[in-house]
């Protein structure tokens, strides 16, 4: 996830040879069903009717098939692990420790059920986070100062979050004050603290 983040493409094709068998016994399944293979993030991702249905990918010790929509398969055979706990709410995975162990059948049967469920429509949404209000030095100047709450209030959820992150980040009591004179002119114009380097 730091890769992606990062923007860089995380190397999936490190171990594509150790895993050359597993990966054709895969594909030759997911070629049956009616699914669009498209490149996303620098691997293989399979869709249907535009979302997310199953990937796959070859790792030092495993190989491993996960399921965008997991969370909601049966999983009948007790296969399905979270990789990373707490983290993925969706998201399933099955890890193989040798081609041998790819039962097409078995997993083509997962793969139709991954399917339906998007034809069912099941997804998990993203919880709506709450926005944070001002606080400490901030909330006192703009409670102090009707005017620029006034403007602060009709900026968007994210300059106010910009402008908050900014005071909150300084350590000491009169870097936060040299930086709220620095900000409220901005923010009386309407504007985010990083607009001048926007086009």
């Amino acid at each position: 996830m730091a890769q992606l983040q990062h923007k860089s493409t995380p190397d999936w094709k490190r171990y594509h040879a150790q895993w050359e068998d597993a990966i054709e016994k895969v594909q030759q399944v997911l070629q049956e069903l009616p699914l669009n293979r498209e490149i996303k993030w620098g691997s293989d991702v399979y869709t249907y009717q535009g979302k997310n249905v199953v990937s796959y990918g070859g790792f030092k010790n495993h190989f491993a098939i996960w399921f965008y929509n997991g969370v909601f398969l049966e999983d009948k055979d007790n296969m399905l692990i979270t990789a990373s706990e707490g983290k993925t709410k969706s998201l399933r995975q099955w890890r193989f420790q040798s081609a041998d162990e790819i039962d097409p059948v078995k997993i083509k049967s997962y793969f139709q059920e991954a399917i339906q469920i998007v034809i069912d429509g099941k997804e998990i949404k993203p919880e709506k986070s709450i926005p944070r209000q001002p606080s400490g030095l901030l909330e006192e100047i703009l409670t102090k100062d009707t005017s620029l709450q006034r403007a602060f209030d009709k900026l968007s959820p994210g300059k106010q979050k910009e402008y908050m992150e900014y005071i909150d980040s300084a350590k000491q009591e009169k870097t936060k004050t040299a930086r709220i004179e620095k900000i409220t002119p901005l923010i009386k114009e309407g504007k985010g603290l990083h607009d001048k380097y926007k086009r």
